[in-house]
């Protein structure tokens, strides 16, 4: 039995060491820029950067945490470093940071508009979303809604009608309100609700919209629905939507219009 586990740790040794020995060799052969992506890959920013300081990858990776935590001006040390190595790949991202993170529309679109410029047979998806949804946000957000109405009926139409983000129709819903025509808002506000019913964002807009047309019934039956289905609202745990609705406001809106 001893001479088992002595050959048996002896085997075991042996493998170690291989292991070892191959790992390091494999290390020593592999080129810089591979090495550096592989420390990338596990989360190895600044390392990776010293093996290769063109990586956008990892300018980039460092740079979350920091917009993550909103301290925008570290964070964008690393990210517009990575946006000048690799434009393309990271103008969109960089944009959707200054959207979503920042309201700062007018670089966001300078971003935006600038990815396009790069990309002109693409219809771009920066962080997943439409470019033209996203730069309608931002007109929204600058209050242009007839730009933002622009920017949301060409995102519907690359996208589709049945695969366009819902929210573009409650956009285009929001934006007929501002400007005060308020049956072209109901009709957007109905779009969406064709694509789902349980958009809170919709109803609630109807509400708003029906209020304005003194039909305090229809505005009744609306803020109900929007109260109903207020758990799929648009939320994010880390941002804001510009058209992120509350609870309390429904409440609150309830109350004035049990008071006509």
């Amino acid at each position: 039995m001893k001479k088992f586990f002595k050959y048996l740790f002896i085997f075991l040794g042996s493998i170690i060491v291989f292991v070892v020995i191959g790992s390091t060799i494999w290390w020593q052969i592999k080129p810089d820029t591979k090495k550096s992506n592989f420390l990338v890959a596990t989360h190895q920013y600044e390392k990776a950067l010293e093996y290769d300081p063109e990586n956008s990858d990892a300018w980039m990776e460092r740079s979350v945490s920091y917009n993550k935590a909103g301290d925008f001006n570290k964070g964008f040390e690393y990210l517009d470093k990575a946006v000048a190595l690799d434009p393309e790949k990271y103008l969109g991202y960089r944009g959707w940071i200054r959207l979503r993170k920042m309201r700062d529309y007018d670089k966001a679109l300078l971003d935006f508009d600038t990815l396009d410029s790069l990309t002109p047979n693409v219809v771009d998806a920066p962080w997943g979303e439409g470019v033209d949804f996203l730069r309608g946000e931002c007109y929204y957000g600058k209050k242009d809604y007839p730009k933002a109405i622009e920017m949301f009926n060409r995102n519907i139409k690359n996208q589709k009608e049945d695969w366009a983000d819902i929210h573009s129709f409650v956009y285009l819903g929001l934006c007929e309100y501002e400007l005060g025509n308020y049956e072209k808002a109901i009709t957007e506000f109905q779009r969406a609700l064709q694509q789902s019913k349980n958009v809170p964002e919709s109803y609630f807009g109807l509400a708003k919209t029906y209020e304005k047309l003194v039909q305090i019934e229809k505005a009744r039956e609306n803020i109900g629905s929007a109260e109903e289905h207020i758990g799929s609202k648009r939320d994010d745990y880390y941002n804001e939507y510009l058209n992120e609705i509350y609870l309390s406001e429904i409440v609150e809106f309830k109350q004035v219009l049990d008071n006509k």
